[in-house]
């Protein structure tokens, strides 16, 4: 009966949150083809400022998770969103007129707080519309806005500063946030009742199915009690560990390419999209298989361990057998990428939904923290060192420390749902 609840919520909505998480994501990750290009030269940017500009926008992504969960359950992700997206394409523009590097700090910072609450607020959005055997795919095809845009955005970006300069890359790729807000704010509506394009019969089914999810989780009374709970805090360390490896991995992969013999901008920007293709291929499959077995775990560490092997591996080659590196960066990539749709169904099937959404937000802005530390270090390893070794080697380290907290977290999920007789499907 779930499969056949309102089928056109897939057409409707999930090109909707793709294409906004997208935004978000070609704002944030655009950074390091600027800084490749000539922005730290223009403005005197040593190595070590470049990585602390490069993760700063991590620190300010860290601090307001929760309060923009929190609004997006109490009140709205609609007009949430709907302000993100005119702010942060605002900010993004802002990055090619500035001429003060005590600017781009600011502009970095002020950049992350505005997306800080998108991650959440959707996740929440989505929780709202589709159902527990449905969820990890539609979370999928919303975080599939960060590969998928890091692959194009990676073709065009190269294109763009081949012709106009860093300075229009960033004015030009900020643009398309304001004017999708605009999109955003007529076509969404927070929960199906609010839905006109759906019809009376299917609000009713969805919203009975929903609520027949919630009936069957422990009463948890506010966010205090969630966080403290053993597997969000297993979880948010987990979250905080992978994401040292993802964001080291997109903030500094093209700087790792640029560094082969003879390798120009516009190949750089070509041979970058490369993981994210594998990327889109593996998380599309583990979200299927997920939601088909409902089992959440055997989705996620294996990448993870998949992903340290190969950073491990790629290490120990070195870099003189560059395409043989390259090659296991793509699955090192892919693999990464793979569990994010498994993973975030894994809170709404052991939390409430009054406290779902802020447990998300708190392991999302530990994310934040590892992305800052992932994406810091890594260009201080690369800028102390001389290569790129000692980075592979950290976000090797750090994959592995995930995969294994993953297995611990799921298995606390089960024994606290033993002890209150529900039944945990991670």
């Amino acid at each position: 009966m779930i499969q056949t609840i309102a089928k056109q919520r897939w057409f409707y909505l999930i090109p909707i949150a793709f294409i906004t998480y997208s935004l978000a994501y070609l704002d944030r990750a655009n950074y390091g083809f600027g800084a490749a290009a000539g922005l730290a030269k223009d403005l005197h940017i040593t190595p070590g400022i470049s990585s602390l500009l490069g993760s700063l926008f991590f620190l300010g992504y860290f601090f307001f998770q929760i309060p923009g969960a929190s609004y997006a359950e109490k009140k709205s992700a609609k007009k949430l969103i709907f302000w993100s997206l005119i702010l942060w394409g605002g900010l993004a523009s802002a990055t090619g007129l500035i001429h003060n590097i005590n600017l781009l700090f600011v502009i970095r910072f002020a950049l992350g707080v505005v997306e800080s609450a998108v991650m959440p607020a959707m996740l929440v959005f989505l929780s709202h519309w589709f159902t527990k055997a449905e969820r990890s795919r539609a979370n999928t095809f919303l975080i599939l806005g960060n590969p998928a845009t890091v692959l194009w955005m990676s073709i065009a970006s190269g294109y763009l500063l081949k012709a106009f300069g860093w300075r229009w890359m960033f004015i030009l790729e900020g643009l398309p946030a304001v004017i999708w807000a605009f999109i955003w704010w007529k076509v969404v509506n927070d929960k199906p009742k609010d839905a006109k394009w759906l019809s009376t019969q299917d609000k009713n089914e969805l919203e009975l199915q929903l609520e027949k999810e919630q009936a069957g989780l422990k009463a948890v009374k506010n966010y205090r009690e969630a966080f403290k709970s053993k597997p969000v805090i297993l979880l948010s360390i987990q979250y905080a560990l992978w994401s040292i490896g993802v964001y080291g991995f997109v903030m500094w992969l093209p700087s790792i390419i640029k560094a082969a013999p003879n390798m120009g901008i516009v190949e750089t920007g070509w041979l970058s999209s490369v993981p994210y293709i594998l990327a889109v291929i593996l998380m599309l499959s583990a979200s299927y298989f997920s939601d088909k077995t409902l089992n959440r775990n055997a989705f996620v560490w294996p990448f993870l361990l998949i992903g340290a092997v190969a950073f491990y591996i790629s290490y120990a080659i070195g870099t003189n057998h560059f395409w043989i590196s390259f090659f296991l960066l793509v699955i090192a990539g892919g693999a990464m990428y793979a569990p994010y749709g498994p993973f975030f169904a894994i809170i709404p099937e052991i939390l409430p939904r009054n406290v779902a959404g802020g447990a998300m937000a708190l392991i999302n802005s530990m994310g934040a923290l590892g992305s800052f530390v992932g994406s810091y270090v890594v260009g201080y390893l690369n800028g102390a060192t001389g290569g790129f070794g000692a980075s592979y080697i950290f976000m090797a380290g750090s994959l592995f420390l995930s995969a294994i907290l993953t297995v611990w977290a799921i298995n606390s999920a089960k024994k606290q749902s033993k002890s209150t007789n529900v039944k945990v499907s991670a």
